[in-house]
């Protein structure tokens, strides 16, 4: 059975509720670090922008995320809602991870997604920007892994 068989729940027109649980699970994936897993969310011919790469298709955005996470140690992510219409999700962002030398980083980013009907990501415009950090400044501490549901969101923690 393929992706298009499948509906990937929840589905379009988003509810403001949907559109929040929308966002949760696209973190609680992210945070798996798990590229095969996490480019399944993702329309076979998906067309993203992140930064400055453009990718087209689900194998190059697990190529990309296997890179990514290959050098992004460390990774800890927190999305969060800024608004949202029938198939479109906008979404505020930020992670922490540290390169080979140790150099914490806090990535501050927006992301514009659109919605196939059957819940799949067609498209994805991600803006992002790296802000080395210390040790000291790290406010994402949990395990590696999901999120706990106690830890504070971007709001709280006023990233």
């Amino acid at each position: 059975m393929t992706h298009q068989d499948t509906p990937r729940a929840p589905l379009p027109p988003f509810s403001y509720e949907d559109a929040v649980q929308k966002v949760r699970m696209a973190e609680d994936a992210w945070n798996s670090r798990d590229p095969a897993k996490v480019s399944l969310a993702y329309t076979r011919d998906t067309a993203w922008r992140n930064r400055d790469v453009f990718l087209n298709g689900r194998a190059e955005v697990e190529a990309f995320l296997t890179d990514k996470w290959a050098k992004e140690n460390g990774y800890r992510l927190i999305k969060e809602i800024w608004a949202h219409e029938d198939n479109r999700i906008a979404v505020r962002f930020c992670y922490e991870w540290h390169n080979e030398e140790g150099q914490w980083f806090r990535a501050y980013g927006n992301e514009n997604w659109e919605f196939d009907a059957l819940g799949y990501m067609a498209v994805r415009h991600a803006s992002i920007n790296d802000v080395p950090i210390t040790d000291a400044e790290r406010l994402f501490h949990w395990p590696q892994g999901r999120r706990p549901d106690d830890h504070p969101g971007l709001t709280e923690l006023r990233l």
